[in-house]
């Protein structure tokens, strides 16, 4: 009992701070810095949408908006929308909006592949429709492809708490701070093993066809053009603005999903295990050990108390855990305003964990593909249907000339402010 109490408490000290500060003293002592130049790469935008006309008009005229002088084309993919989404696509005038119409809901991986697969630029920006680009960050994160050797740039994701409850609100304020300077370490010290989906940038020939019925695009673009042998880094200049769900209940629908997604990509990359993966150490400590602390927490709990009987410090021990847990549950309950806000951090942690347990329910559990998750009257659909829409080259394909432009002003001084 002994041993596993132990290695129960290790296994979740290592991942929540061991990890951590070993990816920090690597980023200070083995820091890799790549070069940043005021370029103008052409740029393809590329969007996928399902359901979304209550805001899709308004996210076209944001990135018709877009202070970058090169965007080649935006291309927006109705993914079996039946809100009216095709519609609003088919009403644009302007050329360098270009729509796609699934008939049925694919999937968002299909959809974005379609994308890919019709983008002309150098580089391809990928977006969703709720974030809120800030003035000057798409210029500031074309700027980081200077270096010949980074194929991948995400931006810095700056979250709204307007409305969100505290255990929301922990974990998109203190726990998504947390995660992106975990993020910024391994970036400084080589690559990131996921970005934030709704704003991040590939170049065009390194861009790989995603498995159809795929949740983690954010995570397996990154990590196979790591595969590749070139980088993925984070430009903290590059702001976006977006919101998560504001009740704890709505957060934890949307780890599930996500950690689901993590199952699922091992199961359809497994070379994300393998030595073929340049970020295998960062893969297993940053997102795999994670999967497995709520059942250390379990074990930890049961050791302790199982050694509670003849040690008051077992006991102690047991008795902390059994009272945060219960803290947290109360706090989730009952919206007792002090203790709501005292316990936020248990709770977070709470939803979090339970998050991954049910995570890996869905995977196993769910019939038909992992995305389904999202809706669950989504239509069925066979996405071998779509897949000559979808598919990309096989071979490596070069980007076009670059066009030859004056490369727009940085001004620092603008980061992350709101666009008007």
């Amino acid at each position: 009992m002994k041993f596993i109490f132990w290695l129960s408490l290790i296994g979740i000290l290592y991942t929540y701070l061991g990890y951590p500060a070993i990816i920090w003293m690597l980023s200070k002592l083995r820091t890799r810095p790549w070069m940043v130049a005021e370029i103008a790469p052409s740029v393809s935008i590329v969007m996928a949408v399902h359901n979304g006309a209550a805001l899709l008009p308004a996210k076209l005229q944001h990135l018709l908006s877009l202070d970058y002088p090169n965007i080649n084309e935006i291309i927006v993919v109705s993914d079996g929308s039946t809100d009216g989404s095709a519609q609003i696509l088919g009403d644009q005038r302007d050329p360098r909006i270009k729509p796609y119409v699934l008939k049925e809901h694919a999937g968002k991986a299909v959809a974005v592949n379609i994308g890919v697969a019709n983008a002309t630029a150098d580089v391809i920006l990928f977006v969703d429709i709720r974030p809120e680009i800030a003035k000057g960050s798409v210029a500031r994160m074309l700027r980081n492809f200077a270096d010949p050797k980074v194929g991948c740039v995400a931006g810095e994701l700056i979250l709204s708490q307007d409305g969100h409850d505290a255990a929301s609100a922990a974990v998109g304020n203190a726990y998504w701070r947390y995660e992106q300077w975990i993020r910024k370490c391994e970036s400084k010290f080589d690559s990131p093993v996921g970005v934030y989906g709704g704003f991040y940038a590939v170049r065009r020939e390194l861009a790989v066809q995603q498995p159809a019925g795929l949740i983690l695009d954010d995570m397996f673009q990154p990590l196979s053009i790591i595969r590749q042998g070139f980088r993925s880094v984070i430009d903290q200049d590059a702001c976006v603005f977006d919101k998560w769900p504001k009740t704890a209940s709505g957060e934890f629908h949307r780890k599930v999903r996500t950690l689901a997604g993590n199952f699922q990509l091992l199961h359809l990359a497994p070379w994300t295990l393998t030595l073929q993966n340049r970020a295998l150490f960062q893969f297993i400590s940053h997102k795999l050990m994670r999967l497995v602390v709520p059942y250390w927490m379990v074990l930890f709990l049961a050791a302790a108390l199982a050694l509670s009987v003849n040690s008051p410090i077992y006991a102690a021990l047991a008795s902390m855990q059994i009272l945060g847990l219960a803290l947290a549950l109360i706090a989730l309950r009952i919206r007792i305003p002090l203790l709501h806000r005292i316990a936020a951090p248990a709770s977070a942690l709470l939803v979090l964990n339970s998050a991954a347990v049910v995570g890996l329910y869905k995977f196993l559990a769910t019939r038909g593909p992992l995305w389904k998750i999202w809706n669950s009257r989504s239509t069925p659909v066979i996405a071998q249907n779509l897949a000559h829409q979808s598919a990309l080259p096989q071979e490596t394909v070069a980007p076009p000339t670059a066009k030859s432009i004056e490369a727009p002003p940085i001004h620092l001084s603008d980061s992350c402010v709101r666009n008007p």
